[in-house]
């Protein structure tokens, strides 16, 4: 099972923040789910809230801000004990810094229709460029979003972010033409799990963050999870996997004598 740290390392660093996924990269993470906002000088940045109220000391919403501005916030501030500040950054400072990352899921929230145009144009360009056809998925909770992003650009992989379970929302991702089925852990069941890796979707499953949880996803086959905690899930696994190859093998018994 895939581990996908969620906005970098939410529950370990400020979330959506370099130094964030740099943690959680020292420790051996190179999947990564991010969110994405445009700027007020059309550049997609690392936020999850349309706004920078709840994240940094300053208010408003993120289109009210340029790149520069952004960056220069500090965004630690439901964080405890961070010793650094540290900004919003650009998507296209995360390429460059961590420029061997296996995959992200770049998760688009729902805004205007102007600006999710520009971003979509901006965003199709960044993959264009940077050749990143296999190693992003663009995900969203906004059909329309990502009948776009197809429209532009058939190559580029996309996923339906689904929090219910009705309408019915596997229906409406094949009908997306989507790879990722990117659903809230609690609407998952063995039949919806099989019943998108029938239509070739590979499921992943946000956000998790208690291993026996973890586990029940694994059981029922589900091929990643989106976690607060990367690092410490990460070595849960690594310690099981390291377990199972110490494990003393059974002597085989010799019949008794007669």
């Amino acid at each position: 099972m895939i581990v996908y740290g969620h906005r970098g390392a939410k529950g370990e660093a400020p979330e959506n923040t370099l130094p964030g996924f740099y943690h959680a990269y020292r420790q051996g993470i190179r999947h990564f789910e991010l969110d994405l906002v445009l700027s007020k000088d059309g550049v997609p940045v690392l936020v999850h809230d349309l706004t920078v109220d709840r994240t940094t000391s300053h208010k408003g919403n993120v289109g009210n801000y340029t790149v520069a501005e952004l960056a220069n916030m500090d965004a630690r501030r439901n964080v405890t004990g961070w010793p650094t500040k540290t900004g919003i950054p650009s998507l296209e400072q995360l390429l460059d810094q961590f420029p061997d990352l296996e995959h992200l899921q770049l998760e688009v929230k729902k805004d205007t229709g102007s600006r999710l145009n520009i971003l979509c144009n901006r965003l199709t360009e960044i993959i264009q460029r940077r050749d990143l056809y296999r190693r992003v998925a663009v995900t969203s909770s906004d059909p329309r979003f990502l009948r776009e992003i197809r429209r532009r650009n058939r190559d580029i992989r996309i996923g339906l972010v689904a929090e219910r379970r009705f309408p019915k929302p596997l229906n409406l991702a094949k009908r997306l033409g989507c790879e990722y089925f990117c659903a809230k852990w609690k609407i998952l069941t063995p039949g919806l799990v099989e019943q998108a890796h029938r239509l070739d979707m590979h499921v992943s499953a946000w956000t998790v963050n208690r291993i026996h949880d973890i586990l029940k996803l694994e059981d029922i086959g589900v091929d990643s999870i989106i976690t607060d905690y990367p690092t410490s899930t990460r070595t849960y696994f690594e310690n099981r996997a390291q377990a199972l190859l110490t494990l003393p093998k059974e002597e085989s018994q010799s019949p008794e004598p007669a």
